[in-house]
């Protein structure tokens, strides 16, 4: 099926000025559209051009605007396997021009050779020192998107001559399934997510449930495995595994697995590749953890009751908790996690399900440990980044 040229694209494609700032909401086709425009701009360029992809963290790329370009390059009859470097994440054209992507995580490229276009995706989650760094070095034109959750340094970046801006929504994308649209206009209720996520208007998502998560490079060497969470999933929802580590005085959660349509045995295929650990699952397909013992699995259900959710975020909300960058569906969730809304606006003390796999599984397991005491003076530093809050910036440490 190849991607249609939505409003959003058509949009995009009339932008002029060499910085272009895409605003939106969700489902918008900001990264798609943008992508669209690049690759024919590749397949038309005169002289060879070079244009360089940046996303947060390489995991991020790979499963999501490197995905996207892939499957836009073997929708419409373009990709040619031989063209696709796999090792360099580079693709060159017919007319000598190529598309490269990296992370702002590797220095060596964010400081590395000029280059003709660049396409900052989902900037909100890196620095203003790294986007100085990029632009400087790009000579033709700039894109870059992102959600409007909050300000950022992208307002100083829009007041310059040379940049303009738009703002898309989910109204923009007429190939927008039309399940997604009902589900996305369920949410009119709530006026910050409707503000940001319908609108594409800067705002303030309220109620969300978990806040100052550290994201790391990946696991330390002398950090010490504790369990593994369980969350089933099947035809509409994922499996999701989450190992969870101590270490300094704080947990660290993996994302191990996060697929859709794994059978108990695929599961215990993917718990026998891992370093061995308690396992605790979700209480609610005892059927599932029997067969999951019967391959020799420790299984343990996790402990359900009256308000068992509740006090179990309340338990997670006081533990220092780092996540590796590396569990994209798992950060993911932590920044979109959200306590419901009744139709008035107002926020309950109870979570919007749905999209919360992997911290289910992560809270399974976290609730079976002894509670920590945070290090020392770790709360004077979560309430002066609360009070004075700063985009993530990704431990650069190797």
């Amino acid at each position: 099926m190849r991607f249609k040229k939505t409003t959003a694209y058509k949009k995009i494609k009339s932008l002029t000025k060499r910085i272009r700032i895409i605003q939106g909401g969700t489902s918008a086709s900001k990264t798609v559209s943008i992508l669209l425009y690049l690759i024919a701009k590749a397949q038309c360029d005169k002289s060879p051009t070079l244009t360089s992809i940046v996303s947060e963290s390489f995991p991020h790329l790979k499963r999501g605007v490197v995905k996207d370009f892939l499957a836009i390059m073997e929708a419409h009859g373009y990709f040619k396997d031989d063209r696709w470097n796999k090792t360099d994440y580079t693709y060159s054209f017919e007319t000598g021009s190529k598309i490269e992507f990296f992370s702002v995580d590797q220095p060596g490229k964010v400081r590395g050779p000029r280059r003709e276009r660049f396409f900052g995706n989902e900037c909100n989650n890196w620095s203003a020192e790294i986007f100085d760094q990029l632009e400087v070095r790009t000579n033709e034109f700039i894109f870059l998107d992102y959600n409007p959750i909050n300000e950022f340094w992208i307002e100083d970046v829009a007041k310059r001559n040379d940049a303009e801006r738009i703002i898309l929504t989910y109204k923009d994308n007429e190939a927008l399934n039309p399940a997604i649209v009902a589900s996305i206009e369920q949410r009119m209720n709530r006026p910050g997510w409707w503000k940001v996520f319908g609108l594409g208007q800067l705002g303030e998502v309220e109620g969300r449930i978990y806040h100052n998560w550290q994201i790391i490079d990946e696991i330390p060497p002398n950090a010490r495995l504790e369990r593994y969470g369980l969350d089933f999933g099947y035809t509409n929802d994922p499996s999701a595994i989450v190992a969870v580590y101590y270490f300094n005085g704080g947990y660290i959660l993996e994302e191990k697995a996060y697929v859709k349509g794994l059978s108990n045995k695929q599961i215990a295929d993917n718990f026998q590749a891992m370093p061995p650990a308690l396992i605790i699952a979700d209480s609610a397909e005892p059927k599932s953890i029997d067969e999951l013992r019967s391959y020799g699995l420790n299984v343990m259900p996790t402990k359900k009751g009256k308000d068992s959710v509740r006090n179990g975020i309340q338990l997670v909300q006081g533990l220092p908790i780092s996540i590796t960058k590396q569990s994209i569906n798992g950060i993911k969730e932590y920044r979109n996690y959200l306590w419901l809304v009744d139709k008035n606006g107002k926020i309950l003390n109870e979570p919007e399900g749905g999209q919360d796999h992997f911290l289910d599984a992560a809270r399974y397991a976290l609730n079976t440990l002894s509670r920590i005491e945070p290090p020392k003076n770790y709360w004077d530093k979560v309430f002066a980044e609360e009070l004075n809050p700063k985009p993530i910036i990704l431990n650069r440490g190797r």
